[in-house]
């Protein structure tokens, strides 16, 4: 999947000076991405091999949330509660409600979300000096990039070709106009 915008080149270091305002975000969005995974399987436990995809993805979006809390609890973070992402906020009230639609766009805005994510974790691995930390978000980033094609496929399996791309060009433009409005923020998306 190809983002239609690039994330702007001041977030990198913002982010980077406000890295704990990072990490505590990024726990919460790994939260959010394995409840995501365990959703998407009950409200469609009837697409083939989607059931054990989304196990399989909401357990590994879950090590990768004890990863992260072990890195905040090194540093002397806490979680605390979750504000909120403006971002997947945004994203969200795309969603259509006939079932047959709220399916394919649930489906291709977990895989936009991951998209992005990838794009900023691998700048976050570019931009780290720690080596451990690196590494890390290294990983991270390449495993994005695989559940975005994953969440594609998916929709591929249940709609056809062209009908996902054609609804995939109007949430990745609607992406792109988002990420203009919404501020400069320390946090994943």
């Amino acid at each position: 999947m190809q983002l239609k915008a690039v994330t702007s080149p001041r977030w990198l270091p913002h982010a980077l000076a406000h890295f704990d305002e990072v990490l505590i975000d990024h726990a919460h969005c790994e939260k959010k991405a394995a409840a995501n995974a365990l959703s998407i399987l009950q409200a469609h436990p009837e697409v083939p091999g989607l059931p054990a995809q989304m196990a399989r993805l909401a357990r590994e979006e879950a090590s990768h949330l004890a990863k992260v809390l072990q890195i905040m609890e090194a540093r002397g973070l806490t979680l605390g509660r979750d504000g909120g992402d403006p971002y997947a906020k945004g994203l969200q009230v795309l969603v259509r409600n006939p079932a047959k639609e709220r399916r394919l766009d649930r489906l291709l805005i977990a895989g936009i979300i991951e998209a992005r994510s990838f794009e900023r974790l691998e700048l976050l691995a570019s931009g780290l000096t720690d080596p451990a930390l690196k590494k890390f978000y290294a990983e991270l980033a390449k495993s994005e990039d695989g559940h975005q094609k994953l969440f594609v496929r998916l929709a591929k399996a249940v709609e056809p070709e062209d009908v996902v791309e054609a609804r995939l060009e109007v949430l990745l433009s609607a992406e792109a106009e988002l990420l203009e409005v919404l501020p400069l923020r320390a946090a994943v998306h």
